[in-house]
C-alpha cells in the first residue's frame, strides 16, 4: 500500500466533519491506516480545530447538514482565509444540488452517502491531496517572491497557451530608470519594498485591462494585454503612485509597446522588441511610452548587421581613417599642427554609413575596442609613412573611449603600436571623451597618470558638452583641452555662448594648456576665437577630414611654405 507520509516521516492530517458518531466511525475506520485522523462533530469544532497554531491539516472530509454552522459556511469561512483556502476539502452528500453548490463554492471534490466503497473513498482522498500538493509546488514557483507577479518561465509558458490569440494582444516592457540608485541609496530592503509596490500596482493596471505579467530581471517587467490605444496615462499614474510610495521622489518608469501582430513569431521576440524600444527612450526625459515601427525594425535590423560585419570590415580595410587637420592661428599664418584620425565604414554592399550609426552602437556592446585598436594602428602607420616621405612629423589624436580606459591592457596596447612604428611619445595624441570621467572617475584618473608616465599626451575632447567639467579638471592631468563644437557654431549668435568660450579660455590659461577649437566654418569664428588666445583649431573652414593621399598634399604644401620661409631668412 502507497505510503502516505509528509516530509518529516509523518502521516499526512485529515479532519473528518460530521454531526453523527456513525459516519465518523466508518470514515475513520476507511482511512486511519494511511492517514492521521481528527474529528469534529460540528462546523463549529472544525473552525476551532483549523484555526490551531499546529493545525497542519492536509484534506477536509465536511458533512454538509450540520447543526450550529453548516458545511456550507465552513466552506465560505476556509475560502476567506488564506492559509485554510489551501486546504482542499471533500464534501459528503446525498444531495445532488449541493454538491453542485458546494464545487462552486471552492470545494475540491464529492463523496456520496452512504459509505460503501471504501477502497474509492481511500483513492479519492489520495488524488485530491497529490493534486492539492502539487499544486502547492507549482504556485510556489510559478511567482516572483518579490512582486507577487509571474516568474518569466511560467509567463511565456502561459502565452504560448493563450495561443491563437482571441483578441489583439500588445507586449508591453515596463522599466524602472536607475533603479539601481533605490539601492544604492537607501539599500536593497527599500528595493524590494519598490518592486513589490510596482508588482501591486502591476496587478491594479491588470483589473481594468485584461492580461498577464511577469518580473523579467530585477527592474523589468512585462505585461501581455489586450491592446489599448494609448498606455502614457495609465503609465503615468503608475509613476505617479509609485514615486509616493517610495522614498525617491524622481522615479520614472518608461514602457515599449510592441504589438504582437504575427502569430508565427516566437512571444520571446515580440517582448524583445518591446525591449528595444524601451531602452531607446532611456534618459528622454518626458517620453514615457514608445512604440515599435516599422522603422524601428529596419534599425535594429540594420544594427544587428553592423554588428555581425565588424569582423569582416576590419579584415578587410572597409573601415578607412580619414585625417581632419588642425591649425595653429597664432602667428602670421596658419599652420598646420596635427591632425584628427575619424573613421569611415565604406561597406561593400550599403556603401557609407554614417559613424553617428555605428559608433554609439558599438560603444553599447563593447565593439568599439577592436574598432578603435584599428584606428590606432592605421593613424600610427600613417604619422610613419608621411614622416618617411616628408621629413616631417605629424601628430595624430586618435580616440579612446571609455570601453578602453576598462581594458587592462590598453597601455600594452597602445606601447606596442607606437614603439612598432617607431614613434615618438608626442606623435599619438589620446583623445578622452568628457562622458568618459562620469562613468568611472577614479580608473579614468589612474590610466591617465600611467599613460601620461609613458609619454603620452591627452587631450579632452568635448569639453563643456557634460556636466562634470570643473570638478574633473580639478583632478584629470590633461594637455590639451578640446571645445565642443556646439559652443563654437553659437558663439556668434548669443552673447551667453560668446562668454562662455572666453570663459573656458581663461581657464585653459590658468591650466596652462592649449585650447582646440572644432567645428570652425568662418572666417568670424577664427578672429574671435584668435583674439580670444585659442591656439588650435580644426574644422571645415580649413579642410573637412580627408583620406590619407590628400591630407599628404597638405603636409607636401606646409614643407613647401617653410622651405619658403627659410629661404627668406
Amino acid at each position: 500500500m502507497k505510503q502516505f507520509l509528509t516530509a518529516n516521516g509523518l502521516k499526512r492530517r485529515v479532519l473528518i466533519v460530521d454531526d453523527e458518531l456513525i459516519n465518523r466511525e466508518l470514515l475513520g475506520a476507511m482511512l486511519s491506516q494511511t492517514f492521521e485522523i481528527d474529528f469534529a462533530a460540528d462546523g463549529e469544532e472544525a473552525m476551532a480545530a483549523l484555526m490551531q497554531p499546529e493545525a497542519a491539516y492536509s484534506l477536509i472530509l465536511l458533512d454538509l447538514m450540520m447543526p450550529k454552522l453548516d458545511g456550507f459556511e465552513v466552506i465560505r469561512r476556509c475560502q476567506a482565509d488564506e492559509s485554510l483556502r489551501r486546504v482542499p476539502i471533500i464534501v459528503m452528500t446525498s444531495e445532488k444540488s449541493a454538491e453542485v453548490r458546494s464545487i462552486r463554492m471552492g470545494a475540491a471534490d464529492f463523496i456520496t452517502k452512504p459509505y460503501d466503497m471504501p477502497e474509492v473513498i481511500l483513492a479519492r482522498c489520495e488524488r485530491i491531496i497529490e493534486l492539492s500538493e502539487d499544486k502547492s509546488i507549482i504556485r510556489s514557483t510559478e511567482r516572483d517572491k518579490v512582486s507577487g507577479l509571474y516568474t518569466r518561465g511560467y509567463f511565456f509558458a502561459y502565452i504560448r497557451r493563450m495561443l491563437p490569440l482571441p483578441t489583439p494582444m500588445d507586449a508591453l516592457v515596463l522599466n524602472i530608470d536607475r533603479f539601481h540608485m533605490i539601492n544604492e541609496l537607501f539599500g536593497r530592503e527599500e528595493g524590494d519594498r519598490v518592486l513589490s509596490c510596482f508588482g501591486a500596482l502591476i496587478r491594479e493596471l491588470l483589473t481594468r485591462i485584461r492580461g498577464i505579467a511577469c518580473r523579467s530581471e530585477s527592474d523589468t517587467f512585462f505585461l501581455f494585454c489586450e491592446r489599448q490605444e494609448d498606455y502614457e496615462e495609465a503609465v503615468a499614474l503608475m509613476q505617479q503612485k509609485l514615486a509616493e510610495q517610495a522614498r525617491s521622489r524622481s522615479l520614472r518608469l518608461r514602457a515599449g509597446i510592441y504589438a504582437c501582430e504575427n502569430l508565427s513569431d516566437d512571444p520571446e521576440l515580440w517582448f524583445s522588441r518591446a525591449k528595444t524600444v524601451c531602452d531607446r527612450i532611456r534618459g528622454q526625459y518626458g517620453a514615457l511610452t514608445a512604440r515599435y515601427n516599422s522603422e524601428l525594425y529596419e534599425r535594429t535590423m540594420l544594427h544587428e548587421r553592423l554588428i555581425g560585419d565588424v569582423n569582416d570590415a576590419i579584415r578587410n580595410g572597409d573601415f578607412v581613417v580619414y585625417f581632419q587637420p588642425k591649425y595653429r592661428i597664432q602667428g602670421d599664418r596658419p599652420v598646420l599642427a596635427s591632425a584628427e584620425a575619424l573613421i569611415r565604414w565604406i561597406h561593400p554592399e550599403l556603401g557609407f554609413i554614417s559613424p553617428g550609426e555605428f559608433i554609439p552602437l558599438f560603444e553599447n556592446n563593447g565593439l568599439i575596442r577592436q574598432v578603435d585598436h584599428y584606428v590606432w594602428q592605421k593613424a600610427a602607420e600613417q604619422i610613419r609613412r608621411w614622416r618617411d616621405t616628408y621629413g616631417l612629423s605629424i601628430p595624430v589624436s586618435v580616440n579612446v573611449s571609455r570601453v578602453d580606459i576598462m581594458d587592462p591592457e590598453l597601455e600594452n596596447k597602445l606601447c606596442a603600436i607606437r614603439d612598432e612604428c617607431a614613434l615618438s611619445p608626442s606623435d599619438l595624441l589620446l583623445e578622452i571623451t568628457e562622458s568618459a570621467y562620469s562613468d568611472s572617475a577614479d580608473r579614468l584618473i589612474s590610466v591617465i597618470n600611467s599613460l601620461r608616465d609613458k609619454g603620452f599626451r591627452i587631450e579632452m575632447d568635448d569639453f563643456g558638452s557634460g556636466y562634470s567639467s570643473l570638478n574633473m579638471l580639478t583632478e584629470i592631468p590633461i594637455d590639451v583641452l578640446k571645445l565642443d563644437m556646439q559652443f563654437i557654431r553659437r558663439m556668434l549668435l548669443d552673447e551667453k555662448s560668446l562668454m562662455l568660450v572666453k570663459l573656458v579660455m581663461d581657464i585653459a590659461g590658468f591650466l596652462k594648456v592649449p585650447v582646440v577649437a572644432e567645428g570652425v566654418e568662418e572666417e568670424a569664428q577664427l578672429t574671435a576665437l584668435r583674439e580670444m588666445g585659442c591656439d588650435i583649431v580644426q574644422g571645415y573652414y580649413f579642410s573637412p577630414p580627408l583620406p590619407a593621399e590628400r591630407f599628404g598634399e597638405l603636409i607636401e604644401k606646409e614643407c613647401q611654405r617653410r622651405a619658403e620661409n627659410h629661404d627668406h631668412h
